[in-house]
């Protein structure tokens, strides 16, 4: 008898278990590119972020980041995928298209001028969108208002030029697909406190949050 009740009680619990949606397991990815430029550059920054968001959003991320070639199907098993560099980028042809329908399908890059990325990043877009510019967002976007609240935009992370932090983006019928972060260096503020010298608590925790509205917007929208 009490083998049937504990036959019973196993049933009933493997049922219970199997009655529940579990969360599935996230990977976030840093995207290798040709050209000569320093894809690999923020090297602690995604475990950082993923860390906060974790903690803060509640997420299901896997701890650990990883590397995923623009050209590469495994670029779709990622709802996020993060770019930064200094130097040069390359996007072949089949590259260009296999972004496209990453981004059209769904998935959401973030792109971080790490200093000099610019000229070189954005002609390579226009590969994969020639029919889209990117566009500064407005303060009132959606991303800057997450679970934190952005209202004076992009924090600034480290100074360069002197110029102002501003976010643009690429806007596939009516979705942003890409998210460009220039004179900002968010992903520098993702890295373990101390990487660069002058940095603040105040502006890590800045650019967390603002790491976490990115992940946010781009997992709900």
């Amino acid at each position: 008898m009490k083998k049937v009740v504990y036959l019973f009680a196993a049933s009933f619990l493997i049922a219970l278990v199997s009655s529940f949606n579990i969360p599935p397991t996230y990977k976030m990815a840093k995207l290798k590119y040709n050209g000569g430029g320093d894809w690999y550059g923020d090297r602690t920054a995604l475990p950082n972020l993923i860390k906060f968001c974790n903690d803060n959003l509640k997420t299901n991320f896997q701890a650990e980041d990883e590397v995923v070639e623009v050209g590469s199907a495994e670029i779709f098993n990622y709802p996020f995928i993060f770019m930064t560099g200094h130097g040069n980028v390359i996007f072949s042809d089949q590259e260009a298209r296999n972004l496209r329908k990453y981004l059209t399908g769904g998935g959401f890059l973030h792109i971080d001028d790490n200093y000099g990325l610019d000229p070189y990043v954005r002609p390579q877009m226009k590969k994969v969108f020639p029919e889209l510019d990117f566009v500064e967002l407005p303060l009132n976007y959606p991303i800057y208002h997450q679970k934190f609240s952005f209202p004076n935009g992009l924090p600034k992370i480290h100074e360069h030029d002197g110029k102002r932090a501003q976010g643009f983006g690429l806007i596939y019928k009516g979705r942003l697909v890409c998210f460009y972060t220039y004179e900002c260096d968010l992903g520098n503020g993702w890295e373990d406190y101390g990487t660069y010298a002058g940095d603040t608590q105040e502006s890590r925790l800045k650019a967390l949050k603002m790491g976490a509205n990115l992940i946010q917007y781009a997992l709900t929208q």
